[in-house]
C-alpha cells in the first residue's frame, strides 16, 4: 500500500509539472497573439487568442483542482475538496460561451460593414507569422500533457482544449493565406465565425458535464439497472433498493444502497465477507472505488419511509 500510495504521489506531482510547463507556453503565447492581433488589425487573431486564453483558464483550473484534490478530507470536508474542479469547469464554460458570442457577434459586424464598402485591412503577413507560432505553441502544450492525458481525466479535459485551440490556429493560418494570395480581407472574420461555431459546442458539452455533477446525476456511462443485477446475483443477497449514483466530481462515481439478505448470512457472522464481495463487484465490474452498502434483513423495505427503487 505504502508502494502504491508513493507512486500515485510521485504520478501526481508529474502532471502537476506538465500542468505547469503548459501553462507557460500557453500564457506566453497568448500575450503575443494578443499584441500580433492588434497590429495585424486581424479579429481572427484576437478571437483564436480568446480561445486560447479560455485554455489558459482550463489549463489553471486543471492544476488547481490537482492541487486541490491532493489535500486530505476532513470532518467539515468529508469528500475533500475535489468538486473545486468542477466549480472552476462551470466558469470555464461560461468564459468559452461569452468568449463564442463576442467573436460571432464582431465577426458578424465586420462582414455587414465589409458588404456596404467599408472595409477592415488586414495585415496578412504578421497574422499569418503569429498564426503559424500559434499552432506551434499549441502542438509544444500538446506533446507536454499527453503523457498524463491517459491516467488522469483532469489532464485529459485540458488536453482536449488544447487540440481544440490548435484546430483554431489553423484557421486562421488558412485565412492569413487567402488574405495574402487573393486580398479577400473578408476570410478574417469568416475564420472568425468558424472559431466561434468551434468553441460553442465544446462549451455546452463542459457545462452540460458540469450540470450533471451538480443535480447528482448518474455518470452517463452507468448503468443503475445493470449494476442491481450484479449485485442481486451474490450469494445471499434478496432484494436491492434505495440506489444513489452521483459524483464528487467527474470520473469519481459514488454509490449507495440498501441490501436486503438471507437471515443466515446474520447468523453466520458472513456479513464482512458480503460486504467485501459487494465492493469488490463495483469496484472490478463498474470502476466505483467508493460504495457504502446498508446491510438489512429480508422484508426490511416495506417499513422504510420514503422508498426508493
Amino acid at each position: 500500500m505504502a508502494h502504491s500510495h508513493d507512486h500515485a504521489h510521485a504520478h501526481g506531482a508529474t502532471n502537476r509539472t506538465r500542468l505547469w510547463v503548459a501553462i507557460a507556453i500557453i500564457g506566453a503565447f497568448l500575450l503575443v497573439q494578443v499584441v500580433g492581433g492588434i497590429l495585424s488589425g486581424s479579429l481572427a487573431l484576437l478571437a483564436d487568442a480568446g480561445h486560447m486564453a479560455s485554455d489558459l483558464i482550463g489549463l489553471v483550473v486543471a492544476l488547481v483542482a490537482a492541487v486541490v484534490a491532493a489535500r486530505p478530507a476532513t470532518d467539515r470536508q468529508t469528500y475533500g475538496y475535489r468538486r473545486a474542479e468542477v466549480l472552476g469547469a462551470l466558469v470555464n464554460g461560461v468564459i468559452l460561451v461569452v468568449v463564442a458570442v463576442t467573436v460571432g457577434v464582431s465577426a458578424i459586424g465586420r462582414l455587414i460593414t465589409g458588404a456596404e464598402g467599408e472595409a477592415h485591412e488586414v495585415q496578412g503577413v504578421p497574422m499569418l507569422v503569429v498564426a503559424v507560432l500559434g499552432l506551434l505553441a499549441n502542438v509544444a502544450a500538446m506533446l507536454v500533457l499527453r503523457g498524463g492525458a491517459k491516467d488522469s481525466i483532469n489532464l485529459r479535459g485540458a488536453y482536449l482544449e488544447v487540440m481544440g485551440d490548435l484546430i483554431g490556429s489553423a484557421f486562421v493560418i488558412v485565412a492569413a493565406i487567402v488574405i495574402v494570395t487573393t486580398g479577400f480581407d473578408a476570410a478574417d472574420p469568416i475564420a472568425s465565425i468558424a472559431i466561434a461555431v468551434l468553441i460553442v459546442p465544446r462549451a455546452v458539452t463542459l457545462l452540460r458535464d458540469v450540470m450533471h455533477v451538480l443535480f447528482e446525476s448518474a455518470p452517463a456511462d452507468t448503468d443503475v439497472a445493470e449494476i442491481r443485477e450484479h449485485l442481486l446475483g451474490t450469494a445471499g443477497v434478496v432484494a436491492v433498493h434505495d440506489v444513489h449514483v452521483w459524483q464528487i466530481t467527474s470520473g469519481s462515481p459514488v454509490f449507495s444502497a440498501h441490501v436486503e439478505v438471507e437471515s443466515s448470512v446474520f447468523e453466520s457472522g458472513g456479513t464482512g465477507a458480503l460486504l467485501d464481495e459487494l465492493g469488490g463487484c463495483l469496484a472490478d465490474h463498474f470502476d466505483v472505488a467508493h460504495s457504502t452498502f446498508q446491510l438489512e434483513p429480508a422484508g426490511r423495505a416495506g417499513r422504510e419511509q420514503p422508498q426508493h427503487p
